[in-house]
């Protein structure tokens, strides 16, 4: 039967990432993806321009992947600060089986003299953590939006770095160090912000009668403290 483009595309990505586990990704050349999947350069260029655009293709698996771990009503009924805790770590635990494959291709990114190539992983970067905030249900405004993309993006990069490097079970030691690092970011945004206002019955007596006062504070980066503790105890 024959393969859909789909299929194609997908068993392009998946060859490239099993030769690169024999040797190398800086070893992998698109004539032996051909040669393994018995098609020509021209049926691979159909689907990628480039080498380099399978490593995109790779990080957009991540990305699929991220999305749909937002749509189950688990992931709802999570606190802020959960919310992007599980989706980071999802992205990451995409590519677990090939961590050094995964760290290789960070490594061709960042290769020196290769501006074509870094610009847009920087624009990639970004592109990731937007699907990170609407998966996590961001939704701060203007000055407090930048701030939160600037941390998110921040936090994200690091804990990237040091899950490559990471060989603890689980990604453990991942795990500990992006929960501390959302820690901080909470208690960063409640000091320019203030902490978020709990409810109370009167507050939902009010709520339910028509205001004429602007929008509700928007939630915090970070829910609360005792979080930390319970999402340690489910990451292990």
């Amino acid at each position: 039967m024959k393969k859909s483009k789909l299929e194609i595309r997908e068993a392009i990505v998946d060859t490239a990432v099993a030769l690169a586990e024999r040797s190398s990704w800086e070893a992998v050349r698109l004539f032996d993806i051909a040669a393994q999947l018995n098609i020509s350069l021209d049926d691979i260029r159909l689907h990628f321009r480039e080498k380099e655009d399978l490593i995109d293709a790779w990080f957009d698996r991540a990305d699929n992947q991220m999305l749909k771990e937002a749509e189950t009503i688990e992931f709802l009924s999570l606190s802020p600060r959960e919310r992007l805790q599980h989706l980071i770590m999802s992205w990451l635990d995409s590519f677990a089986a090939h961590r050094k494959v995964t760290r290789q291709m960070i490594g061709a990114k960042l290769e020196p003299g290769h501006l074509h190539i870094q610009i847009p992983a920087i624009m990639r970067i970004s592109r990731t953590v937007q699907w990170m905030r609407e998966a996590a249900h961001r939704d701060a405004t203007f000055v407090r939006r930048a701030l939160e993309e600037t941390a998110l993006t921040s936090i994200y990069l690091a804990t990237f770095t040091h899950w490559m490097r990471d060989a603890s079970e689980n990604s453990q030691r991942t795990r500990n160090f992006l929960a501390h690092k959302l820690a901080l970011a909470e208690k960063l945004d409640h000091l320019v912000y203030g902490a978020p206002r709990k409810e109370t019955a009167t507050d939902s007596a009010v709520d339910s009668q028509p205001s004429q006062s602007g929008p509700a504070t928007i939630e915090s980066l970070s829910s609360t403290e005792p979080v930390v503790h319970q999402m340690r105890a489910k990451s292990g």
